[in-house]
Parts: structure tokens; C-alpha cells; sequence
């Protein structure tokens, strides 16, 4: 089974992850973070990955140091529940409209760690939330994943429907990524030999 358990603890947070590829889209995710939790839920729901994460962080600083490692920890869940990534899919892609909203996404379980982001934000916060964090949960999550990943806003003036967009097209086009390639099967997506 393709399942990864990460904890990760720093002067500034206390994380543990556990994911399952092959899941169903539960998640039950408690960072202390309201919206990033929804936001996780959406990450799991559209994926059909499960995700349970357990997060305490300095959140009397601020949020940062929490949305920052929750990425770390899920990209590293990702990057072991995965192994040597034979017989997946490797790429996907999705366009994902949410009322004036609309993000492309393309991605590829590469090993080689790259983040294009062009998704603005009219509002610097959602609620309470730093719109600046959904850029830098991205970034953790594609550099401990080892994923190339580009995120595209085409449309959108709302700032939670452009939020909630972007999980949802990154959470399909991985779902679409991490798929068994029944074609593939037994042989790494790759000519190089290895990822």
C-alpha cells in the first residue's frame, strides 16, 4: 500500500502526517488554522488521497511557520508514500472553474523540485488568513515532494473562490499523477531509469 507517516518538530511547530494515496478523500486535519484546514479538505477530497495532520504551531506569531511546515511535512508524506514512483502516471494537468474563478494547473512528479506561480489575490487576507501563505504552502509542498508544479490564475476577483480553486485543480492533477498507469505497469515513467 502506497501510506507515509511524517513527523517533523522544530522550535516553532509540532507536525505529524499520515497520507494514503490509495484512499477515499477523508481528511481529518487540525493545525489550528481554520481555513487552511478547509483548504487541506479540499487538497484531500479532490486528490482521493486520506490526510490526517496534527499540527501545533507559534500561531501567537502568526501562521506562517504552521502553512510553511504542514507543506513540508505533506510533501515528505508524498515524496515516501510514492517510492520509487514505478508504474504511475508521473504528469497531470487541470483546468478547475469555481464561479469567477478559474486555475490551471500542470504538474510533474519529477524528483526535481520547481514552482511556477502565477496566482494573484485582490485581498491580502481570507478572514484572517494570509492570502501570501497558499504561495508558500505550494512552494513546501512541490520542493519536499520533489514536483514540478505550475499553477495558473486565468480568471478570478474573489479571493477564497481563487484559494479554493487553486487546491482543487493542484489536488486533481495529482490525483490524476499519482494514478496507477495500467500500461506502465511494472516500468518506471521515465527513460532515464530512474526519477
Amino acid at each position: 500500500m502506497r501510506i507515509a507517516e511524517i513527523t517533523r518538530k522544530t522550535a516553532e511547530t509540532d507536525i505529524s502526517v499520515s497520507l494514503n494515496l490509495d484512499g477515499t478523500g477523508r481528511c481529518d486535519a487540525h493545525s489550528g488554522v481554520g481555513f487552511f484546514d478547509h483548504m487541506l479538505d479540499q487538497l484531500a477530497r479532490h486528490a482521493l488521497i486520506d490526510i490526517t495532520l496534527r499540527a501545533k504551531g507559534d500561531l501567537h506569531i502568526d501562521d506562517h511557520h504552521t502553512v510553511e511546515d504542514c507543506g513540508i511535512a505533506l510533501g515528505q508524506a508524498l515524496a515516501r508514500a510514492l517510492g520509487d514512483k514505478t508504474g504511475i502516471r508521473r504528469y497531470g494537468h487541470f483546468a478547475l472553474a469555481m464561479d469567477d474563478a478559474q486555475i490551471r494547473c500542470a504538474l510533474d512528479l519529477s524528483a526535481r523540485p520547481f514552482l511556477v506561480w502565477n496566482v494573484d489575490f485582490p485581498t491580502a487576507k481570507i478572514g484572517t488568513f494570509d492570502t501570501e501563505l497558499v504561495r508558500e504552502f505550494f512552494q513546501a509542498l512541490s520542493t519536499h515532494g520533489g514536483i514540478t508544479l505550475h499553477v495558473d490564475r486565468t480568471h478570478g476577483f474573489n479571493s477564497h473562490h481563487i484559494a479554493e480553486a487553486t487546491f482543487k485543480a493542484v489536488a486533481r492533477a495529482l490525483r490524476m499523477a499519482v494514478e496507477p498507469d495500467p500500461r506502465m505497469a511494472g516500468q518506471l515513467p521515465s527513460t532515464k531509469g530512474a526519477l
